[in-house]
């Protein structure tokens, strides 16, 4: 179920890092090396899978942005704070 932009804002306030615009939301890590920023978003995959719920996201050498929304509900749901959490927890541990 799509969330609204209020329900959106107010999940963000706990949600340190991301941001809301164009339908999504939208968070950039920055690693010490592609390596490092590789093994994070190998990571990240095992977990997308695991929820089957997958980001839109772009690698440029030690940083990865990355983009979540829930294309069939036709914007940010729960399953995209489950996610920017498992991500965010993944990130941590780096």
């Amino acid at each position: 179920m799509k969330l609204t932009e209020t329900e959106i804002t107010d999940r963000l306030t706990s949600t340190e890092g991301w941001e809301y615009k164009d339908n999504s939301i939208h968070t950039s890590f920055e690693f010490e090396n592609f390596k490092d920023a590789f093994s994070a978003m190998s990571r990240i995959a095992f977990e997308a899978e695991a929820l089957n719920h997958h980001p839109d996201w772009s690698n440029v050498y030690n940083v990865v942005n990355i983009s979540l929304s829930t294309h069939d509900a036709g914007g940010v749901t729960e399953k995209d704070f489950l996610l920017a959490k498992a991500i965010d927890d993944i990130v941590e541990e780096e």
